[in-house]
């Protein structure tokens, strides 16, 4: 949803300018004591050199006050709040002898007191206290830490003889000072031999098999983070390699530093010791050598529910798997041990464990798995007890939305969702939903003016790759396989040219771990139909406009008399919709009437954006999607996205029309049931980086490249396939669809091309609380290019036109609700390619003229 703000007079200038004087105004060292130092910065040194790694400056234990820009927003709330606001309450009260008793008199008593913890007077404080930040004074004991905190650091980094102080410099501000800590490395330690005692043979055969992947090495620095690292290298490593007991404590080091004065090279031997097993008994601590465990049974309790006994369950086998199950197996046996990544005679992995784990997830028919590992009577052998809990066959879904915009004043929305899993017993999932939409236009003044659009979907997915030839090696089931089928329409009323469209797929995505995902639609059939193309003159009202404005010149014509209706001006008559419209486009183009040469040029691109935009389309295409991401966790604010796409459209059809003959239309394109198919390749770019600043403030970088190219069967890409730049995950400067194409200026209701570049780049700070602010800079277009749009203000035509790249400035506002972000932005138009030369920079660079744009969750 988006909306525009103006801000208009100078109230707004006089408001802002009064906040910036009271912001100014507060007093930073009001809380700060006569001999007390607010600390503004940390910084460390290592020999000179400024330190920038966060893992050091982590360690600091007293930071500085916030900023928001600069600013000590959080402090100067803070010493809004009152110090102690019933002293000062109780002063006020008695400040005049009569005052607390005339209150009495006039509230009662009982509410006076009540008044003085009421919170205008204690509560309003408290919340200021609660939402600022107290002053952070200097306090040496804790600089102390700080630097034993250093200390240790870098001696785990190998520098053991290294010194570490601290200095308070005092800032020429009055009782302000930053501290620097200062450390003195010396030379670092190196491991010069490594050797290992392992008590159980097993685990030394494993060692040995896989030490040349070792973290630790003869003649490398030390760095204690290498030894943990190692350590659980080590456990993956065995627990990976049939010991599914493996216990990381039991691997230890022993660390020997050469601190004789004969030798100053600063030499370390490292012992590595792993020990035995150590269990746990009623009485004492046993221990026991590790062993390799392969399994010897593997049991599948379908349908279990917790308390089932199973020896009442009956079973069946199936290829070395037992299946329990009550009075009947719902499912299909394979469809179960697709899923279990376990082997009879096999090593225990680890890595099958989580395997089969996100396998029985990813099927959609149970519940979290529980996997019971257990040695059998001779403690050879490995037992496996995999218990699964159906979920719910039927779940039933409702929604209701309300909905506003810049085309409905008011929409109310449902949508209904059931999901049917286990459909086949093969624990697919089959689910059936439909949606509404109904509401009232935003220009509507009668009751047709009332619009809908419904639509109902069915989808049916699969847990396995659908496909006549076999695919278990190229894409095995631990990269958690899907086949979807899916089949929708929709019908529109009111709303554009009613569109009526139905589509289909047969698309599949794998994911080989959690990092990346592939996805690839075989065949994707949409066909869209426009059930009232006489009404595009009403719908797109920029261009009705323009061809009105052109027909203008030629209004004393008689030949165009009847193309007219009179208006409240008698010298400005209208063209008549659709009849006087489509007559005087057809009597320009056919030459019935002369126009000039400029004319007839603005009419033909006028006439070929209607045919293109009220055209049906089909369109037979397939795509395949790349997307790649090193994201750690929800808390990672430093990481990437990468996403690659390519979509082809009508080469089925193409080639079928070298065997089937198909009809012509005048234009010589050929149809399909009466419609050209569309026929075109597209490619997309989309790569997002963000930066950990420190501190919860991120740098966020966005790029997209795309374009579609019609190649064929068709002159130009389908509505539905082509770009548009503004919005509020665009550039934010712009409404939706009303930035581009190019430097064209002839703006109309629904801006489109075949072309795209955007960047972006925000970045984002705190500010109180859950309240988080944004500065960002937008850049970016949409152009044509190798289409039938010939204007040379929308076509990209080489470098030259990078230069119609717009750049859109501005502040957001951001509350997190931990689930979501709710997002109000304000952009400004900091270089328009719309305008002359001339005025194109900082032309509408004020309030007035900021575009607001709202959004849920962080643009990118």
């Amino acid at each position: 949803m988006n909306t525009s703000f103006p801000f208009k007079g100078c109230g707004a200038k006089i408001g802002i300018f009064l906040l910036f004087a009271w912001l100014s105004s507060c007093n930073t060292l009001k809380r700060v004591g006569e001999n007390e130092l607010l600390l503004t910065k940390n910084a460390i040194y290592t020999d000179g050199e400024k330190v920038l790694d966060e893992d050091a400056r982590s360690l600091i234990v007293q930071e500085p006050n916030t900023r928001v820009l600069g600013y000590p927003l959080r402090l100067n709330l803070y010493n809004l709040a009152k110090k102690d606001p019933d002293s000062t309450f109780q002063a006020w009260l008695n400040r005049k002898p009569e005052r607390e008793e005339r209150l009495a008199r006039l509230l009662s008593q009982k509410q006076v007191d009540a008044l003085g913890e009421s919170f205008l007077v204690k509560g309003y404080s408290e919340w200021l206290k609660k939402i600022g930040e107290a002053p952070v004074i200097i306090d040496t004991s804790r600089s102390r830490k700080t630097s034993q905190r250093l200390k240790t650091y870098y001696d785990s980094k190998g520098y053991f003889n290294n010194t570490t102080t601290f200095e308070i410099k005092e800032e020429k501000r009055k009782q302000r000072a930053g501290i620097d800590y200062l450390i003195t490395l010396g030379k670092p330690y190196f491991i010069d031999s490594l050797t290992h005692t392992i008590a159980s043979p097993a685990i030394d055969s494993i060692y040995t098999s896989h030490s040349d992947r070792s973290l630790i090495r003869e003649g490398k620095q030390f760095d204690f983070a290498d030894f943990n690292n190692e350590r659980e290298r080590l456990t993956e490593l065995f627990r990976n390699s049939g010991v599914y007991n493996f216990q990381e404590s039991s691997i230890t080091y022993n660390i020997l530093r050469d601190t004789s004065e004969v030798r100053d090279d600063q030499q370390m031997t490292v012992e590595l010791n792993i020990e035995n097993l150590r269990k746990r008994g009623d009485t004492a601590i046993t221990t026991a050598e590790y062993k390799v465990f392969s399994f010897d049974r593997i049991n599948i309790f379908a349908d279990y529910e917790f308390g089932d006994d199973p020896s009442t369950m009956q079973s069946t086998e199936y290829k070395n798997y037992t299946i329990y199950f009550k009075d009947r197996l719902r499912y299909k046996p394979k469809a179960l041990t697709d899923a279990i990544f376990f082997e009879k005679d096999s090593l225990y992995r680890d890595l099958d464990r989580i395997r089969t784990y996100r396998q029985i997830t990813n099927l959609n028919t149970f519940k979290y798995p529980n996997i019971q590992i257990l040695e059998d009577s001779t403690q050879t052998k490995l037992v496996s007890n995999i218990f699964l809990t159906a979920r719910a066959k039927y779940s039933l879904g409702l929604n209701l939305d309300v909905t506003h915009s810049n085309i409905q004043r008011l929409g109310i929305g449902f949508s209904t969702s059931l999901i049917t899993r286990n459909v086949f017993g093969g624990a697919e999932t089959l689910s059936l939903s439909a949606r509404g939409t109904f509401g009232l236009l935003s220009d509507a003044s009668l009751p047709e003016d009332f619009f809908s659009e419904v639509g109902a979907d069915i989808n049916l997915t699969f847990p396995r790759m659908w496909f006549p030839l076999p695919t278990e090696k190229i894409i095995p089931y631990y990269m958690l396989p899907q086949t979807r089928i899916s089949a929708g329409t929709s019908f529109q009323k009111n709303i554009g040219l009613d569109k009526q469209t139905l589509n289909s797929i047969l698309g599949y995505t794998w994911t080989p771990d959690i990092f990346r995902k592939n996805t690839l639609e075989l065949l994707n059939i949409l066909y869209v139909r426009n059930v009232n193309p006489d009404r595009f003159f009403n719908v797109y009202g920029s261009s009705y406009r323009q061809l009105d404005d052109i027909a203008d010149n030629y209004e004393d014509n008689p030949a165009l008399a009847a193309f007219f209706e009179p208006t409240d001006d008698p010298d400005d008559p209208r063209l008549i919709i659709p009849e006087g419209t489509t007559g005087f486009t057809q009597a320009v183009l056919d030459g019935t009437v002369s126009t000039a040469r400029e004319d007839f040029v603005d009419v033909s691109r006028i006439e070929e954006r209607r045919d293109r935009l009220t055209e049906n389309n089909l369109i037979f295409s397939s795509n395949y999607t790349f997307t790649r991401n090193n994201k750690s966790g929800i808390n990672d604010n430093s990481f990437y996205q990468l996403r690659l796409k390519l979509e082809s459209a009508g080469n089925l059809l193409s080639a079928l029309s070298y065997i089937v003959p198909f009809n012509q239309n005048d234009n010589d394109n050929l149809l399909v049931f009466g419609v050209p198919y569309s026929q075109y390749v597209k490619t997309e770019f989309d790569f997002i980086k963000h930066w950990d600043l420190s501190r919860s403030n991120v740098l966020a970088f966005r790029s997209f490249f795309g374009v579609a190219v019609p190649y064929g069967n068709s002159e130009s890409v389908p509505f539905v396939r082509s770009y548009f730049a503004g919005g509020s995950n665009d550039n934010r400067a712009w409404f939706p669809y009303s930035l581009g194409p190019g430097r064209s200026s002839d703006i109309n209701d629904f801006n489109e091309a075949n072309l795209k570049l955007a960047f972006n780049l925000e970045y984002r700070f705190p500010v109180v609380g859950n309240f988080k602010g944004a500065l960002f800079a937008d850049a970016g277009n949409i152009w044509n290019v190798w289409d039938n749009v010939d204007d040379p203000d929308k076509t990209f035509s080489g470098f030259g036109s990078l230069a119609d790249i717009a750049l859109g400035t501005g502040f957001g506002l951001r509350y997190d609700f931990t689930y979501f972000v709710f997002r109000v932005d304000a952009g400004f138009k900091t270089y328009n390619p719309a305008e002359e030369p001339s005025r194109r920079w900082f032309r509408e660079y004020n309030f007035s003229n900021a575009v607001i744009q709202i959004g849920i969750n962080y643009p990118f």
